[in-house]
């Protein structure tokens, strides 16, 4: 059924919630709630000195050579860090680690190093923090980055990674936290 014949039958409507115009933050916000992501950890530093955050503005870029981009609030303390070290990993989230998740995305009010005291935490060939357990980490070069708007774009090249294999994805939509049961 195309948009039109859903508005017609009233199960969509092709007017903004303001009217029209520019569309304001809480809308924009509210749109996005509806976009699932995986949720991942994007960390870096050595230890003493690591940061990380939560994200989900994560997604691959090229297979050849392997890139991904990852979206970071220039406000997040792990930004400045994946700038002046050029690396990064980022740790993609099994169903059983919804706790990393909260330990990271700010809501615990832990700051730096004191969100790396749960779980088991290890390196790769960059150095940069890698979860062990999560369902795929990524060990990332930075090869790229732009600024655009509150965030910076940053563009890894993926030089190794592992996987924990039978593992559930960790979801993240309309503000709650999901597992995909494949």
């Amino acid at each position: 059924m195309t948009v039109a014949e859903e508005t017609q039958r009233g199960e969509g409507s092709l007017q903004p919630p303001d009217g029209g115009g520019t569309l304001v933050q809480d809308d924009y916000k509210a749109l996005m709630r509806h976009l699932a992501g995986a949720v991942t950890v994007v960390t870096a530093g050595k230890p003493g000195e690591r940061r990380g955050l939560t994200a989900t503005a994560i997604c691959s870029l090229s297979v050849s050579p392997p890139t991904l981009l990852a979206c970071v609030n220039r406000q997040a303390g792990a930004h400045d860090l994946i700038i002046s070290d050029r690396v990064f990993s980022v740790n993609v989230l099994a169903s059983d680690q919804e706790s990393v998740a909260g330990r990271f995305s700010g809501q615990s009010n832990l700051r730096g190093e004191e969100r790396f005291a749960s779980g088991t935490w290890g390196t790769l060939l960059t150095g940069a923090p890698i979860l062990a357990g999560a369902l795929a980490s990524l060990d990332c070069e930075l090869i790229e980055y732009k600024s655009v708007a509150t965030h910076t774009i940053f563009i890894g090249r993926v030089v190794s990674g592992c996987s924990r294999d039978g593992a559930e994805p960790l979801i993240y939509l309309r503000g709650a936290y999901h597992t995909l049961r494949v």
